[in-house]
């Protein structure tokens, strides 16, 4: 056999799943006709942090012998009072808690439903107890009862 009757063929690496999955490589398989799957996962991406621990159905039949408990409007004035006390505005709080502005604003207006978790970060920030016997009073510093 001369060097004219064989044939080199050099072959590239088999793209890495990553690559697979990018949408332009979906878009190229589409356009060639290939079979595609694609699939969202079920709450993929979503920050579950914060998850409602009361039932969604119930909420959606709130009649008037079963409604959430709201936020007491005495609590959404100690938090007005206590962030006017520091200077800040309803946004600032939301970003020092790491919380949307419209959960401040509910909590002050009363129509929240109440998070142990926020509670908590609001106190910490404003300095002012929110839950309990004594509220109103100063937040005592950690690891002073």
């Amino acid at each position: 056999m001369s060097d004219w009757d064989t044939v080199t063929v050099i072959r590239k690496k088999a793209p890495k799943a990553s690559v697979l999955k990018s949408e332009s490589a979906i878009n190229q398989a589409r356009r060639q006709g290939q079979a595609v799957e694609t699939t969202q996962k079920f709450n993929a991406g979503t920050n579950k942090q914060h998850v409602t621990t009361k039932n969604t159905a119930k909420l959606d039949r709130e009649t008037e012998e079963l409604k959430h408990e709201k936020i007491p409007l005495d609590v959404g004035k100690l938090i007005m009072q206590g962030r006017q006390a520091k200077g800040l505005s309803q946004k600032d709080l939301a970003t020092k808690i790491c919380e949307k502005q419209q959960i401040v604003t509910d909590y002050e207006a009363g129509r929240g439903i109440p998070n142990n978790m926020i509670l908590g970060k609001i106190e910490r920030v404003i300095g002012i107890k929110l839950r309990g016997k004594d509220r109103g009073q100063p937040l005592a510093p950690p690891g002073k009862k």
